[in-house]
């Protein structure tokens, strides 16, 4: 049965922040909870852990509401906090026992994340000698380390270097193999369409987009064209083109027809354009996401 969110409101004041928005996850996976900053999306995932009251609408799991006695949560909030005086040893021992495991079973858990990670030589540090790299991989340390069913992650790629999204992106992968539903925020598109094959997407508070993300990417169409070439070609392009992107080795471009797309193609090939690549394809959730809340 999974994650149930029906008709969910929240208002504070005379805003409504989060207006009848409903979704569900009936297997494990990730979900894209999307939308600019201030579209409800915090709210709705604070509600769902029950941190906020709901004001309207139902929220279960497996058919019972969502609480620390029906389903083991972990949590990777949007605003950053450790412990910055204690050893990091100390804080990961004090939220696994908080999570109910026995301290036997949170000191291996502890050290194994640890050397997971590659913080051991810190274990017995204060937290604020960690870069901030290393404080993320904490923060998250202490939202996996129970082994949560529901996991909920706020931007948790934000503020990491490659080496540590990647560190980052691996764990998430494992997670999933292991059964975890997992509800990812970001504004980080890319990977969101790496992880998520479900998405919704809020604006103030409304739902303005939902469902399957291949399937809402095709309902688009192909209308972008790639072109990868090292070769000047602007003076070839007609005029319905729209240059969406140059980079230096090709080009993206808005079209309206595939026909136009096959034209060009055969005005490339008879004045001898070296092309490495050429591609229709559909929008990316980039662009889907300027179209649906860029304003």
């Amino acid at each position: 049965m999974g994650l149930r969110i029906e008709k969910v409101s929240k208002t504070y004041g005379d805003k409504k922040v989060v207006d009848s928005i409903s979704f569900s996850m009936e297997k494990p996976g990730v979900y894209g909870l999307l939308g600019a900053n201030g579209a409800g999306k915090t709210t709705t995932m604070r509600m769902i852990l029950n941190i906020i009251q709901k004001d309207e609408g139902e929220i279960t799991w497996n058919g019972k509401k969502v609480c620390k006695d029906n389903v083991r949560f972990g949590y990777l909030p949007e605003e950053r906090g450790i412990y910055g005086k204690a050893k990091l040893y100390d804080q990961l021992m004090y939220f696994a026992t908080l999570k109910g495991m026995k301290k036997a079973e949170a000191k291996e858990a502890t050290i194994g994340w640890c050397k997971k990670l590659g913080l051991e030589e810190y274990l017995y540090k204060p937290a604020e000698q960690l870069s901030k790299g290393n404080q993320q991989k904490v923060q998250l340390m202490i939202a996996v380390i129970h082994k949560p069913e529901l996991l909920i992650l706020d931007e948790p790629f934000s503020g990491l270097d490659p080496v540590n999204t990647k560190i980052i992106k691996e764990i998430i992968m494992d997670l999933i193999k292991q059964g975890t539903y997992i509800i990812l925020s970001s504004h980080q598109m890319a990977v969101v369409e790496e992880y998520c094959q479900d998405i919704v997407m809020l604006k103030q508070g409304k739902t303005v987009l939902q469902g399957n993300l291949n399937e809402i990417k095709k309902s688009y169409g192909r209308n972008n064209l790639l072109i990868e070439t090292y070769q000047n070609i602007e003076g070839y392009i007609p005029a319905n083109f729209k240059i969406i992107d140059k980079k230096a080795n090709g080009y993206e471009f808005k079209i309206e027809k595939e026909e136009d797309a096959q034209k060009l193609l055969e005005t490339l090939v008879e004045n001898k354009v070296v092309i490495q690549k050429f591609e229709l394809k559909e929008p990316s959730l980039q662009e889907i996401f300027i179209d649906k809340v860029g304003e």
